[in-house]
């Protein structure tokens, strides 16, 4: 029995193999229905956590990852030393067993007509259903699931299940006065889940996640047809079965969707080979208030003027729903290498960068920790055997007393070689050699390959931070080359500042890494963390913090956003960055597609 089946359309038509051929795609079969394997109110799988074991060793529940099952006993000790403080592990915060839940705001005749529409089990008006699609999993928002609540959230969940359902929906929404939030992976990170509390008509949470097919796989064009709320690992899986890559591998990729990432103009770890999103859609399929917006021939490149996907990248949900999109794919790599380089401090890694984004042969993933993150990284590992102990201490004895490097400014990357054996072979060389120009050494792959895997881990270690009081949050910008170092030193010495002028306990938790290269510039990633246990209102101290924090970014040169997109988070940044005739224009867009403000409350400026 195939996995795999051909679609007859098209395959008897004669001409070359190619023709032939091009005309034959492959359909992969529906993804298996699964248990709900994820959390309602933590970021990740219910079977994956961390947690304090009785010898005070930190571990991660699961068997998911690498690290999973392994006691961590350097961790817990290193927080404590970097925030200068001490956790009292033996009481976790509370969490509120309840909250308030606002009440459903949709009447009977919007509920009968959802449900004449689709079908009574894929309508929902339930507290539990309503709430986890009032959020993404911005710091903010986790503390009103954990403790808090929400004064908004929506007032019904629908699931459609392809165009025409969605294209009802719309009209049902538009007839009875009410409005529209697409709902993906929930892992947005701007507050563009949140429902606006001066919003008066009913919202409907249309969640994605039925519309989770792949159409067809063409392997001529290498490309292929998905649906918006296929979830990244699925398609991760589905092409692989097939040969082939989408290569957009964002932090989020076990949970985020393809229209997640279309709907915040995303980008991933490996975007020096594959490109970011907008680079790998070619096009988009979307229902706006005048019905479904398709079209079948989707080119490489058209000199038409201005296309639907030039228009929904980054649309954030604010002008229709996004169905599908036409996408490239690439063979899988016949090599995957992961590499290391160890620098003497933070500057002399970033000079190394810069030439090597002007390189021709750049990696597939390029990612630079300062010395906290590396830290950070080293804390989290297991404690090693006897021999894998003595020759830890020998690497360490060599790095300090025979390189001179002060562990306290190391600094180091990771990377990731795809492609054949040749081309990655020749990169790897030529990386080494440019990194030793500038002091660096090879860490070598173990160390690559834990410290790329760690990236998934990093969203579970902050749920388990705020369990003991630890308030964290992550941001990014990108930023040109010439102000990359200064914006960095610009960012700690406000964080310390304002730590200091709030008179916060023990120390703050600032660090950064570099993540994509670009010939112009790079995107920084901060984390940013402090602890908060038996202060009042620790979230609105916090949300001062952050916001005197963008503002340094942008002084420093730095943008608004990178890749999480704006939301609501990030709109009051706006005027700072944008001319008013280029905020107009976008005000023009929603107001010409979305009149009636349908689509996405409180979003693209609205």
């Amino acid at each position: 029995m195939n996995f795999f089946r051909f679609s007859k359309k098209n395959s008897k038509r004669k001409g070359s193999l190619i023709t032939q051929t091009s005309n034959r795609h492959l359909v992969p079969p529906p993804v298996r229905k699964l248990p709900d394997l994820e959390h309602p109110s933590s970021w990740g799988f219910r079977d994956s956590y961390f947690f304090v074991n009785k010898l005070r060793n930190v571990r991660m529940a699961g068997d998911r990852y690498p690290i999973s099952g392994l006691d961590l006993p350097y961790f817990l000790p290193w927080i404590e030393d970097t925030l200068n403080i001490t956790l009292n592990t033996k009481e976790p915060l509370p969490r509120k067993a309840s909250h308030p839940i606002p009440p459903s705001r949709a009447n009977p005749e919007l509920i009968a007509s959802l449900e004449d529409a689709l079908s009574k089990d894929r309508v929902f008006v339930q507290d539990e259903h309503r709430e986890r699609r009032a959020h993404g999993h911005a710091l903010e928002e986790m503390l009103s699931v954990r403790n808090l609540g929400f004064e908004r959230i929506p007032d019904v969940v629908v699931e459609p299940k392809d165009v025409k359902e969605i294209t009802l929906v719309i009209e049902i929404a538009r007839n009875l006065k009410a409005c529209l939030m697409p709902f993906g992976g929930g892992t947005n990170v701007s507050l563009a889940l949140r429902c606006p509390e001066d919003e008066n008509k009913p919202i409907i949470s249309i969640d994605m996640k039925r519309m989770n097919k792949i159409h067809w796989v063409n392997r001529s064009n290498h490309t292929a047809k998905i649906e918006a709320g296929a979830i990244g690992r699925d398609i991760q899986a589905q092409l692989s079965a097939l040969g082939f890559t989408l290569g957009h591998e964002p932090d989020s990729i076990e949970f985020s969707t393809l229209g997640g990432w279309i709907a915040t103009r995303a980008s991933g770890m490996k975007k020096n080979k594959y490109g970011n999103i907008e680079d790998i859609v070619l096009g988009i399929e979307a229902v706006s208030r005048h019905g479904p917006i398709l079209r079948q021939d989707v080119f490489e490149r058209e000199s038409t003027g201005p296309e639907l996907k030039d228009v929904f990248l980054g649309s954030e949900g604010a002008l229709g729903i996004i169905t599908s999109a036409t996408v490239k794919i690439f063979p899988l790599p016949k090599k995957q290498i992961y590499g290391s380089i160890v620098f003497r401090n933070f500057n002399s890694a970033l000079e190394f960068l810069y030439e090597l984004a002007h390189s021709d042969d750049i990696p597939t993933s390029v990612r630079l920790v300062d010395n906290l993150q590396f830290q950070f990284g080293q804390a989290l590992r297991p404690k090693p055997r006897r021999l894998a102990s003595l020759t830890s201490k020998m690497k360490k004895f060599y790095l300090t007393k025979v390189l001179s490097y002060d562990l306290e400014e190391i600094s180091a990357c990771t990377l990731v070689y795809e492609g054949n054996k040749e081309l990655c072979s020749r990169q790897r060389k030529k990386t080494l050699a440019l990194a030793k120009r500038f002091g660096g050494i090879s860490g070598g792959s173990e160390n690559g390959k834990s410290g790329y895997s760690l990236t998934f881990n990093i969203a579970y270690i902050r749920d388990f931070a705020l369990d003991y009081g630890v308030l964290g949050e992550s941001f990014e910008t990108s930023v040109p080359w010439s102000n990359l170092s200064k914006l960095c030193d610009n960012v700690k010495t406000l964080v310390f500042r304002k730590h200091k002028e709030k008179n916060l306990p023990g120390s703050p938790f600032i660090s950064c890494r570099v993540t994509q290269l670009y010939k112009t510039g790079a995107c920084v990633y901060f984390y940013f963390a402090f602890y908060a246990k038996d202060l009042e209102a620790p979230e609105m101290i916090f949300a001062d913090i952050e916001r005197d924090i963008r503002y340094e970014i942008l002084r420093s040169g730095g943008s608004i956003s990178h890749h999480h997109g704006v939301g609501k988070l990030r709109q009051r940044f706006l005027k700072e960055s944008f001319p008013d005739e280029l905020l107009s224009w976008r005000k023009d867009l929603k107001q010409a597609m979305d009149p009636e403000k349908l689509f996405g409350p409180g979003n693209l400026i609205s």
